[in-house]
């Protein structure tokens, strides 16, 4: 998979559900746009073969679901692919991404699109060759793990800290880093992108701005823990009655000018065309 990635999330909203839970998959499968059946983080080791069992018998729509397995160099890795390929999900989230080899594998060993986590320091200094890989659908980045790997305590700034520049709740210099190479690793190779959980579940005027924030950085969805974020991250990346009218001025436009042009007093050329389009998938997947 060199060029279009074959899966696409349908909308913004990507809701975790432990593997381990399937009286949940449905419910959670009805609240978000794509369900991310969790066999990592979310199940306990010694739950993890039960959890594979519930994978292999449930039945929720390829298009709108993704698997998370363990990372290549666990003992459940094997096992998650094997259930995964009992399956007729077409894509994979690879836990703890490092290389482009492991994308690779991955992809080979399933024929699914590879969403590839990249939650470690490696990982982030890799991203370019892993959004590269053969086989990879799109990236997704994670905060707490990354700063647990490099000895850190947390992620975002605390109330004490803000101050200045600083805000509570905002991502540290580590972590913006790291989702902003992530975005551009992801957009140079033609890939899409995912980004983080917010883990303060009450705190959706935060959640919110991440998401606008996102958007603004050409994430296709965000991933969310807690049914009650789905609603915050949809509204988020839906554009607005303006946006949409703007967007469809522009392209309707297009087709009557030649190169660079004015529009509302605004100059438009390949760049705002992009955008605009981007702006009309938003409104498709919102509506959808």
């Amino acid at each position: 998979m060199t060029g279009a990635p074959a899966w696409i999330p349908p909308g913004p909203a990507l809701l975790f559900c432990p593997a381990d839970r399937p009286e949940r998959y449905g419910k959670a499968a009805d609240r978000a746009d794509v369900v991310i059946i969790d066999l990592e983080d979310a199940v306990a080791p010694a739950a993890r073969p039960a959890a594979r069992e519930a994978l292999t018998a449930s039945e929720l729509d390829p298009d709108r679901t993704i698997v998370r397995v363990n990372p290549v160099d666990t003992d459940d890795h094997a096992a998650d692919l094997e259930a995964l390929a009992a399956t007729g999900y077409r894509c994979v989230m690879l836990a703890k991404t490092e290389s482009a080899a492991q994308v690779t594998d991955v992809h080979s060993a399933t024929g699914a699109a590879v969403l590839a986590l990249v939650e470690t320091p490696l990982g982030v200094v890799r991203a370019e060759e892993i959004a590269a890989a053969p086989g990879c659908a799109g990236l997704m980045w994670g905060a707490e793990d990354l700063l647990a790997a490099m000895g850190g305590s947390t992620s975002r700034f605390a109330a004490a800290e803000a101050g200045g520049p600083r805000v509570a709740g905002e991502y540290r210099d580590v972590p913006r880093h790291a989702r902003a190479r992530v975005a551009l690793a992801a957009a140079a190779f033609g890939r899409w992108a995912v980004d983080s959980v917010h883990l303060d579940i009450a705190d959706e005027a935060g959640q919110r701005a991440e998401a606008l924030d996102a958007v603004a950085l050409g994430y296709v969805g965000t991933a969310c823990i807690h049914p009650s974020q789905v609603a915050v991250v949809r509204g988020a990346y839906a554009p607005d009655d303006d946006e949409v009218a703007w967007a469809r001025r522009v392209l309707d436009a297009a087709e009557h000018e030649k190169g660079v042009f004015q529009l509302d007093g605004r100059m438009v050329d390949g760049p705002v065309f992009r955008q605009a389009e981007a702006t009309l998938r938003r409104a498709q997947a919102a509506n959808s």
